[in-house]
């Protein structure tokens, strides 16, 4: 037995911070965006440091699934038989090795050290072999692009790190292998947050005179370049952050207003951001209206008063219109999806998400665009929005919403819209695809009542 056995183990700090996030995220179903900042505020890491542990936690879990690999190829054992730990700590190795600026040395000796301190020194030997395997064979992974044997669908899931499943459904839609490997690669850039300017609260002058960079899509979105407690509009929730794309389906849905339209709901509000921006807009027009945000769930309908006033947020089942009590001339269905629009701002979802997941969405969400029909008003129109390039929950759905109420019609986004013709489609609906726009790929419908 070595000393280093005898010794007490000295995990650095950033690194144990983040295979604490990895293990929570992986292990007990916590989400990152919400619990790293958890973790930082509770700890004593440099700034340094914290950029450290974050890009090396959430690109651990994006890419853990081309990790993997490198972990079958070597270990003694199935994955499926391997300690939980383990298969978390090598994952951790992995990615400083590959994907880091992490001498190998460093990569595989310091994570050892994490192993020895929350696995014991069993599972850190362990650890130390495969990483030290690994490490000298660093063509792993060209070998498996030269491999005749595996097929192309194969080498991007390993490559890029995404689900078979997620990677189809990418080119049901794109229809070209060189656009989803476009779309996969940038699923996997860390992006820093967007940030809305909301009207009449803050401006984006006044966001840009502290950093960044006026965003193309939106008229009130910009790139940061500090941390948003930076941000003095951000501080004094006068200005939040959402992506670009989220900030452009508000935008277009506002611009459907005339003078008819006085009521208008969101029907699926939590977490807020849509809302948020629409109601700030709607405060700086002339017209007369009233705006209420709906959100079921508790917890949602938390966040949502962080961003509007209370006054303005009911909490009703969206599939039960009888219960609204009233009609609306506006609806916005946010509707809940796969998400898979929004891969690289949720390092972990596309491990969460399986196909059998939209067999519960997908009736959900015509559930929803049943209800705002029968709510409203002649003339009114439906946005439908989701956070996803997946048919069966954009187009698929506008064509059943059709095939169900004769009267809608669908109208052109790029009427609407301050981005012109930007990502709309020639049935008139939007389709943003990150890789193309820089923003989240989300999709719009508006769906217009007969009068």
């Amino acid at each position: 037995m070595s000393s280093k056995q005898f010794s007490k183990p000295k995990p650095g700090a950033a690194r144990l911070l983040a295979y604490d996030l990895i293990s929570q995220v992986n292990r007990g179903g916590a989400y990152a965006n919400l619990r790293l900042p958890e973790l930082l505020d509770n700890s004593d890491l440099e700034l340094r440091d914290r950029a450290f542990a974050t890009e090396l936690a959430y690109g651990t879990l994006r890419m853990q699934g081309k990790h993997d690999y490198a972990i079958s190829k070597k270990a003694d054992r199935p994955l499926a038989e391997l300690d939980e730990k383990i298969m978390d700590l090598l994952r951790l190795g992995i990615h400083q090795i590959f994907e880091m600026r992490v001498p190998i040395h460093a990569a595989v000796g310091e994570t050892v050290e994490v192993a020895r301190a929350v696995a014991g020194e069993s599972k850190a030997s362990y650890v130390n072999a495969i990483l030290r395997s690994i490490s000298t064979d660093l063509e792993i992974y060209e070998r498996l692009e030269e491999d005749p044997s595996i097929s192309n669908l194969d080498k991007l899931a390993i490559l890029y790190s995404h689900p078979t499943w997620i990677i189809s459904s990418y080119f049901d839609q794109l229809r070209n292998w060189g656009a989803v490997t476009e779309l996969l690669k940038i699923n996997n850039v860390p992006v820093a947050p967007h940030i809305v300017a909301w009207p009449g609260k803050s401006t984006v002058a006044e966001i840009l005179a502290v950093g960044g960079t006026k965003l193309p899509l939106g008229t009130y979105a910009v790139l940061s370049d500090h941390l948003p407690n930076e941000y003095p509009a951000i501080k004094d929730k006068r200005a939040g952050i959402q992506d670009m794309g989220s900030q452009l389906i508000s935008e277009i849905f506002f611009a459907t207003k005339d003078v008819s339209s006085e009521q208008w709901l969101d029907l699926c509000a939590g977490p807020g951001g849509k809302a948020a921006l629409l109601n700030n807009l709607l405060d700086q027009s002339a017209d007369s209206y009233e705006f209420l945000a709906n959100e079921p769930s508790e917890h949602r309908a938390e966040l949502v008063a962080r961003v509007i006033p209370k006054s303005k947020i009911i909490s009703l089942d969206g599939r039960d219109y009888a219960s609204f009590g009233k009609k609306f001339d506006r609806i916005l269905i946010d509707a809940p999806c796969s998400g898979l629009g929004a891969l690289r701002r949720r390092p972990e979802a596309r491990w969460r998400r399986t196909l059998s997941d939209l067999k519960e969405l997908l009736p959900l969400q015509r559930e929803l665009i049943d209800s705002a029909y029968e709510m409203l008003n002649p003339g009114g129109i439906i946005a439908f929005a989701t956070c996803s390039p997946l048919l069966a929950e954009t187009k698929g759905q506008v064509l059943d919403a059709q095939y169900r109420h004769k009267d809608l019609q669908i109208l052109n986004i790029s009427e609407f819209s301050p981005a012109g013709k930007t990502g709309v489609s020639d049935d008139g609906t939007l389709q943003l695809w990150t890789h193309i726009d820089s923003s989240d790929s989300m999709f719009m419908a508006l769906l217009q009542k007969a009068k």
